[in-house]
């Protein structure tokens, strides 16, 4: 019998589809396309695709309080003198998410990571106002790079 429990333990951990959430990742990054976001979620105990769009209040509405999820997602950011694109990771986290999903997240990020290798900062969050697109834009711009706009401001 014991047996029997450490192969039902051993089928309980979290796994990725590497090939399919490489896909979305690219189509965030691809500067052809106008997808600027892209959801991976959970499906049983693998990590997939959820979504993607090119509307962040699209991705917002997927961040319900019973569920965690990871997003990437690309914000324009930049001053007078130049734009770029800056790529962020969200960690999302609902406020009803269970103990036991929460202190999963941490190593199933590292999954993620695995796929989403190219960003400017990382966020773990669990509070939708910290999900509003200028939170994560001012957040960005701290993050790096030149900011000519605080000359004007």
């Amino acid at each position: 019998m014991p047996n029997l429990a450490i192969r039902s333990a051993c089928t309980m951990a979290t796994k990725i589809d590497k090939e399919a959430c490489r896909e979305v990742y690219n189509l965030v990054r691809d500067d052809t396309t106008d997808t600027n976001w892209a959801s991976f979620i959970y499906e049983n105990n693998t990590i997939v695709p959820g979504a993607y769009g090119t509307d962040y209040e699209e991705f917002k509405s997927q961040c319900k309080d019973d569920i965690r999820l990871f997003g990437f997602v690309r914000i324009t950011t930049g001053d007078a003198m130049s734009k770029r694109a800056k790529f962020t990771l969200i960690t999302w986290m609902g406020e009803h998410v269970s103990g036991l999903q929460r202190a999963k997240i941490s190593t199933d990020k590292t999954l993620v990571k695995d796929v989403v290798q190219n960003f400017a900062k990382e966020f773990v969050i669990s509070d939708p106002r910290e999900l509003e697109e200028d939170y994560i834009r001012n957040e960005l711009k701290k993050a790096g790079g030149a900011n000519y706009d605080a000359q004007i401001e």
